[in-house]
């Protein structure tokens, strides 16, 4: 029995408001790789607010002609990460045509690979996400982050590929989870004066460790929020200024012990901190 093809999808209506723009973002796979590149361009504009707007495993022209009529609506333009050549080719036309600007996040590259390397490219979306053997080590990767977090089990330690030290809430958990979808396993360490240090993390090599810190306001503010969020006093020691510094004194002790590197994440987000310490191992 014969399965009549799928019939291309109407494109989800949206009302948008009249002072809010909106940037399209297409593409054949799920079209992350677009939209990180829009979400760190609209980070360097304050002005004008501007929503994203995802359509992602387009298979038919009809659909990308469809968007580029929305997109002409609200005078907008498309970002697109498009690998089949009918699809490209339909956006190259349409767009033209209809005066909208098409942004090709990828092909630029596809073409330089190509001219250097003398290869040609697959024209398959999606390989991004696809299953294969360093798909399934970053699931590894992950499940191991969780096992292994917040010094749940020192016999992790010494199986990580990096290990993170710290006092609390200077981000080691989201790290973690962060370095994990990179492929990387991660175990990390609370750093507690009352705690006895684990005899794994002193016997490691200290190229694999790497050591939390950050300024004690920043602390103080986060311990005290954190507090507020789950219903504590905003008193407790846990968030005194005291107790912060002490902590945060034997904590880079505890670093100079091991001889780890330190990294002060204050003003750094999780991906910058990350980019440091992948930039160790590449």
């Amino acid at each position: 029995m014969s399965v009549p093809p799928e019939a291309p999808r109407e494109p989800r209506q949206t009302l948008y408001h009249p002072d809010e723009g909106v940037l399209y973002i297409c593409s054949d796979s799920v079209g992350e790789t677009a939209e990180a590149v829009a979400m760190a361009t609209l980070r360097q504009f304050g002005g004008k607010k501007v929503r994203i707007k995802r359509v992602g495993h387009v298979r038919e022209v009809e659909e990308i002609e469809r968007l580029l009529e929305e997109a002409k609506r609200y005078e907008s333009f498309v970002a697109y990460t498009l690998v089949q050549p009918k699809l490209r080719e339909a956006m190259l036309k349409e767009s033209a045509r209809l005066g909208v600007r098409a942004v090709d996040i990828m092909g630029p590259m596809l073409q330089a690979f190509t001219d250097t390397f003398h290869d040609a490219p697959k024209r398959k979306p999606g390989l991004l996400h696809e299953m294969d053997e360093q798909y399934f080590n970053r699931v590894e990767a992950i499940e191991f982050a969780v096992k292994y977090d917040d010094g749940r089990d020192p016999t992790g330690l010494t199986q990580a590929q990096v290990v993170l030290v710290g006092v609390s809430r200077t981000s080691k958990t989201p790290l973690s989870m962060f370095l994990a979808h990179k492929g990387y396993k991660v175990a990390n360490w609370p750093l507690v004066p009352e705690v006895r240090l684990p005899e794994e993390l002193l016997s490691l090599d200290p190229e694999r460790v790497f050591g939390l810190t950050m300024n004690a306001e920043a602390i103080h503010k986060i311990r005290t929020e954190r507090l507020r969020a789950v219903g504590l006093p905003e008193g407790a020691s846990y968030a005194a200024m005291e107790r912060i510094v002490r902590e945060l004194e034997y904590a880079e002790s505890v670093m100079h012990r091991i001889g780890c590197r330190i990294i002060n994440v204050s003003d750094k987000a999780i991906e910058e901190t990350a980019g440091i310490i992948m930039g160790y191992f590449s």
